[in-house]
């Protein structure tokens, strides 16, 4: 049976991840036995925060067993760097896919879809915000990503295309935990990738950043150098740039490449 799990682990945190294989038993009919079927690989999926929201679907999509881990794409090449165990790397950039390929962790990447940034404001909008322009008020609680990581970057450029002069009363490690400020009103606003403020549904309202679609993020994938399996998870990078697999993007809000 396969089967998925999710493990999400803040920017700053080391992972520590052992996945163990799954036994099943099975009673034999004597009066005629057939071949069982192979039992589906385990594949360790690294991916950018931002990819969290297709865990599910992904894994009905594919032939294999898929753990997931779900973090910072900075963190999660930190977390390879040191030794995580891991098959397939999302990166929710080109840059920090560049950085694990150069570093020998990664290699064979892809382009497998892109994201665009939108303002979100928790349900009801306290702040009266109706522009980006609000944002420069002081007394707006502004969460940002840091620019260290790829949505905070994006959000230092659409700044500088809109001649923005932000001052955010916190920078997060991902978009998820931009997200949640937001959502639970400890912000008044923040800049999320448009697949993030879909997920979050009716918990937020979303207002449009102009020049948004001028920066996309490119979702890169690729096979981690030290997998067991790496047929099997260059399989899986193809698939996540197939056709097969477009519906899936298109589902959560994101632009497939293929």
């Amino acid at each position: 049976m396969r089967f998925s799990r999710a493990v999400a682990l803040p920017a700053a945190a080391m992972l520590a991840l052992s996945v163990a294989a799954c036994g099943s038993s099975e009673t034999t009919d004597t009066s005629a036995s057939s071949e069982a079927p192979d039992a589906a690989t385990e594949l360790t999926v690294l991916g950018a925060a931002s990819t969290r929201v297709l865990n599910e679907d992904l894994d009905g999509l594919s032939e294999e067993s898929l753990t997931f881990v779900n973090a910072g794409s900075s963190a999660l090449v930190q977390q390879l760097a040191d030794g995580a165990p891991g098959d397939v790397f999302i990166s929710a950039d080109e840059k920090h896919m560049d950085d694990a390929v150069e570093a020998g962790l990664v290699r064979d990447p892809q382009v497998v879809a892109t994201n665009s940034m939108v303002l979100v404001v928790p349900k009801g909008n306290p702040a009266g915000i109706e522009s980006i322009h609000d944002l420069e008020n002081e007394d707006v609680k502004l969460v940002l990503c840091d620019s260290q990581v790829p949505c905070g970057a994006v959000s230092k450029q659409l700044s500088q295309a809109n001649s923005l002069d932000l001052t955010p009363v916190s920078l997060e490690h991902n978009v998820a935990d931009t997200l949640g400020k937001v959502v639970t009103g400890e912000a008044d606003a923040a800049f999320v990738y448009r697949t993030d403020a879909a997920a979050a549904g009716d918990e937020v309202e979303v207002i449009g950043i102009p020049h948004a679609e001028e920066f996309p993020n490119s979702l890169v994938a690729g096979v981690v150098i030290t997998t067991e399996h790496p047929d099997d998870a260059a399989a899986l990078v193809e698939l996540l740039g197939s056709d097969k697999a477009a519906s899936l993007w298109e589902k959560h809000g994101f632009t497939p490449a293929a």
